[in-house]
Order: C-alpha cells, then sequence, then structure tokens
C-alpha cells in the first residue's frame, strides 16, 4: 500500500480524526464554544492531536450538527446533546431488534 492510498483511505474514514476545532466550526455554521459545550456535554469526544488539540470527524460533525439544528429551534443544548443521543440510542436498538427478528425469521423458514 503506498502512502497515497493510505491517506485516501484515512480521507474516505468517517471516523478520521480531519478537521481542526476552528474547522469544524466554520463547517457547522457555529463558534468553537458551541464544539466545547457539547464535548462537555458529552455527545461528542473529539480526539486530540500530540499538541493537545481537539480534532473531530466527519461522524463527530453529523452528530454536531444534529445536536445544532435542536439549538437553533430553541433547544438547551444540554438538553439537544441528550435528544441526539437518545435517537442515536433507538436506532441502534431497532437495529439490532431487526437483526434479531431476521435471524430468527431465517432459523423457523430453515427447520420445517
Amino acid at each position: 500500500m503506498t502512502s497515497d492510498n493510505s491517506l485516501n483511505d484515512r480521507l474516505d474514514d468517517d471516523d478520521y480524526p480531519a478537521y481542526t476545532m476552528g474547522r469544524a466550526a466554520e463547517m457547522l455554521g457555529t463558534t468553537p464554544a458551541f464544539l466545547r459545550a457539547i464535548g462537555e456535554a458529552r455527545l461528542i469526544t473529539p480526539l486530540r492531536s500530540e499538541g493537545g488539540h481537539r480534532r473531530y470527524s466527519r461522524y463527530q460533525l453529523r452528530i454536531a450538527a444534529r445536536a445544532r439544528e435542536l439549538v437553533d429551534k430553541g433547544t438547551p443544548i444540554e438538553a439537544a446533546c441528550r435528544i441526539v443521543i437518545l435517537e442515536d440510542q433507538l436506532e441502534e436498538a431497532q437495529r439490532i431488534n431487526a437483526e434479531y427478528r431476521r435471524a430468527a425469521g431465517q432459523s423457523a423458514g430453515g427447520s420445517g
């Protein structure tokens, strides 16, 4: 694997912490203080560079954008973060439930 392929792999990775706080805030149309606040509310936990600077992934920016939409509609930031966390937990539970149903359907259909 060449170093170019490695770089492309990282840039395609939703979890790669490619964005600085300033760039992330700019992309979201918000402030670094907003990003710090959602970090304090434990919605996202940015990785840290060797120099200790916060770095955000595309996945984290999507989560932050969801929280920002709620805040822009008047939801307090702590409540917005909790809503986004609960939405993610519900989505994951529904995904697992669907997997169990598929598995149960396959085993019931295959045993007859």
